[in-house]
């Protein structure tokens, strides 16, 4: 003997069903964020001044943008391979140097990073400046860097 199921009782059910469901969702999207922010926090921000070098502060802002990470995790001694890997198959080009985001001292660098071509006045001092201000910490610091 087969019982008959009710309308209302069906829809009944799938509110509920719907209800478990979306609160799960939400409780583990808001885990997640909240876990994000918890394990890889900055431990410094570095303003980066777009009017000093606009060229590279465009790039950085575009780059985060698409994607790329707005936090550098210092690692210098891996920045040559990780140099090698993100301006494989971007050739030179007269006038211009190759900037890349994140950069290669980065640990988040290499490979997939954004390439972008800039005069070389722009690029060097950048790297000049970012250089002089992350000297003072040691590799696997994280810095997060703003572009104003």
């Amino acid at each position: 003997m087969q019982t008959e199921v009710k309308p209302l009782a069906l829809k009944k059910r799938s509110r509920i069903l719907f209800s478990i469901i979306l609160v799960a969702v939400v409780f583990g999207a808001a885990a997640w964020i909240v876990s994000q922010k918890l394990i890889a926090p900055a431990d410094h921000v570095l303003i980066f001044r777009s009017d000093k070098y606009p060229e590279t502060a465009q790039h950085i802002k575009d780059a985060i943008a698409a994607g790329e990470s707005d936090t550098c995790t210092i690692d210098r001694k891996g920045a040559d391979e990780r140099r090698e890997q993100s301006l494989k198959g971007i050739p030179t080009k007269p006038g211009y140097d190759r900037d890349e985001w994140p950069m290669a001292m980065c640990k988040e660098g290499g490979s997939g990073a954004d390439i972008r071509y800039v005069s070389p006045k722009d690029n060097r001092g950048a790297g000049s400046w970012v250089s002089n201000q992350l000297e003072v910490y040691s590799d696997g610091t994280r810095v997060k860097f703003i572009v104003k």
